[in-house]
């Protein structure tokens, strides 16, 4: 599949700072995927992320989101047609009072007819379940709300990718969740690649891919599965694992024969059933 993002050997420091925050991280990333990013604070995640919609620029390497260097100025504008960021915290890209036209601000800086605009937001909060709430004010809304406002925002500009940096970190359980399914459903369903920097371990083994990041490096890079059955390298590097993974390492120090390879909590219980049933059938 044609991909979407190539960063190669990309370098960046930042001003007065000794020591790059990038140290040559070389990415690929396939139209249509959902990719995970994780990494301690420091780690160089953000700082990958404000490199594909061209908010920073490498020191070093070459990074090509679309198929545009984002490095070249001219194509700035379809650079961030191309990619859309969404950032921790929704009440830094809320500008408008009401629901509605806070969507349509950066259509109408694009100059977009007033009929293709009346369309795409429409569309765009349907998209995130926010329809109903087109004429309501931004304020009224809960954490989680805003964050799908925002993610709508982005979305009617129609972008083939969208990178979220920790877009979950102000929000509640419940605002969590409702980020986090439409955010799936948008790359499911419509097919959009989405870029996921996290700090929640069950946020990124619901991806289809996850990229490991340590000290400007890239660590590991590989499907949820393999990643977490990494569990002595990720605790080293200051990372957590899923709450099943973390039972199935505990247990298997102590002799208990379990896979490696669990990450969800339904796949903890069959594996711990499938073994106390062949327990039973030994003793029997």
């Amino acid at each position: 599949m044609e991909n979407i993002i190539n960063a190669q050997q990309l370098v960046f420091a930042y001003s007065g700072e000794k020591e790059a925050a990038l140290k040559g991280v070389s990415v690929s990333v396939s139209k249509g995927e959902m990719v995970a990013v994780l990494g301690h604070n420091g780690s160089g995640k953000s700082t990958f992320a404000k490199h594909l919609n061209a908010i920073l620029l490498p020191s070093g390497g070459v990074c090509y989101v679309g198929g545009i260097n984002t490095a070249d100025e001219d194509k700035l504008l379809d650079l961030r047609r191309t990619a859309g960021m969404v950032f921790q915290n929704p009440d830094n890209q809320i500008v408008a009072t009401i629901v509605e036209e806070d969507v349509a601000f950066g259509l109408e800086n694009l100059g977009i007819p007033p009929e293709e605009i009346r369309e795409r937001v429409d569309s765009a909060l349907k998209d995130v379940g926010m329809y109903k709430f087109r004429l309501h004010a931004p304020h009224q809304l809960s954490g989680g709300q805003k964050q799908r406002i925002a993610i709508a925002g982005i979305i009617a500009m129609r972008p083939q990718l969208i990178i979220l940096d920790e877009p979950t970190a102000m929000l509640d359980p419940r605002g969590r969740a409702e980020v986090i399914e439409t955010i799936t459903r948008l790359n499911r369903e419509l097919g959009m690649t989405v870029i996921l920097i996290t700090h929640y371990m069950d946020e990124a083994a619901a991806c289809d891919r996850i990229i490991v990041m340590d000290d400007g490096r890239l660590l590991i890079d590989d499907t949820p599965k393999k990643v977490f059955s990494n569990v002595a390298l990720l605790k080293r590097v200051g990372l957590d694992v899923p709450q099943a993974t973390e039972i199935v390492y505990e247990l298997k120090k102590c002799g208990i024969d379990l896979p490696d390879d669990i990450i969800t909590d339904e796949e903890c219980v069959e594996a711990l059933a499938s073994l106390l049933s062949k327990k039973g059938e030994v003793q029997a």
